[in-house]
């Protein structure tokens, strides 16, 4: 069994894969930047790791569980916006089309929105609840808490925070199961993302609107500096900011799941000590707080957690775990 999860990030395209479930047979990062000129070079390093029984595939918003060869242009616009020229998302349809084109086992993944674990009231008014990747991230996080505290799948609990380079979210989980989330354009800032927008800022923005403001506005912009993540460190109020917006979207998912086991941690910014640590003492009042383990040691958090889905579909180790999660 050959498996590899790709995630489409914001900053960078992360590929994990394993053999058996045994043997990694990838385990890299490509700057997104790069795959938006040149969508070969990602498709060329997956030919050169064929035959594959699966591959999760970059699905941005996410749709339900679906192959590419049943891809529709319907889907590629549901999946990303079609009238922005940010790399990321231009780089995520070069790839789709070049791997339809290569007819390679790719499936598409919902985001959390798509899941019928999360009650239907809850998706009133909302779009980004989380998109594709977050969910692998969540997957990732079910199988790390069971094996940390040693129980099933069906009985992890926590709130589930990702920090990436663009954007921010959080997930609830209760029961192995997503039973809601605040995407990263609709709640915390993030790095690159102003997160949540107040409507009276929208009506006031100067048309035509595209997706491009939603990377904008997010604390790189609060300091006003062209800065990078570990810059941060030298501007406190910024980190109090993001603390804040955070603590404020784990508060408010205890309405859903009141008594987590965890608050767990993951994305780009965790990395650094200083935001790790600003983070862990505001959240341990209501949870004990933890980075997630990885399977990887390049990929980000949502390649492997694209790995664990994929195996899990073909009916490996992680299949209770897929299925409990309501994936397909």
């Amino acid at each position: 069994m050959r498996v590899i999860g790709i995630d489409p990030g914001t900053y960078s395209f992360d590929l994990f894969g394993m053999e058996d479930n045994r043997r990694i047979i990838v385990d890299e990062s490509i700057k997104s930047e790069e795959i938006f000129k040149n969508p070969y070079i990602l498709t060329g390093k997956i030919e050169d790791l064929m035959p594959l029984d699966i591959i999760i595939g970059p699905s941005g918003y996410g749709i339900p569980l679906k192959g590419i060869m049943e891809m529709t242009e319907n889907d590629v616009s549901l999946m990303i916006p079609p009238d922005t020229n940010v790399a990321v998302n231009e780089a995520i349809k070069n790839v789709l089309y070049e791997m339809k084109r290569k007819k390679m086992p790719v499936y598409f993944t919902p985001g959390v929105i798509h899941l019928k674990t999360v009650p239907s009231y809850r998706k009133w008014n909302k779009f980004d609840m989380g998109t594709a990747d977050k969910v692998c991230c969540v997957a990732l996080g079910i199988k790390d808490q069971s094996e940390w505290l040693n129980i099933p799948f069906s009985k992890t609990s926590f709130i589930y925070v990702e920090i990436g380079y663009g954007f921010t979210a959080t997930i609830g989980v209760l029961d192995g199961k997503i039973v809601d989330g605040i995407g990263g354009t609709n709640g915390a800032l993030g790095f690159l993302s102003c997160g949540g927008m107040d409507g009276e800022i929208v009506i006031r923005l100067r048309p035509p609107l595209t997706q491009d403001i939603l990377f904008k506005g997010g604390l790189k912009d609060f300091v006003g500096k062209e800065i990078e993540p570990q810059d941060l460190k030298d501007f406190k109020e910024a980190i109090v900011l993001l603390g804040e917006s955070v603590e404020k979207d784990v508060a408010s998912m205890l309405v859903s799941n009141p008594h987590p086991r965890e608050v767990i941690l993951s994305g780009r910014l965790v990395e650094y000590d200083f935001i790790k640590n600003e983070l862990k003492n505001r959240l341990k009042k209501y949870a004990p707080v933890r980075r997630v383990k990885k399977l990887s040691k390049v990929a980000k958090e949502a390649a492997c957690g694209a790995y664990i889905i994929g195996e899990g579909l073909l009916g490996g180790r992680y299949h209770s775990l897929v299925k409990n999660m309501e994936i397909s």
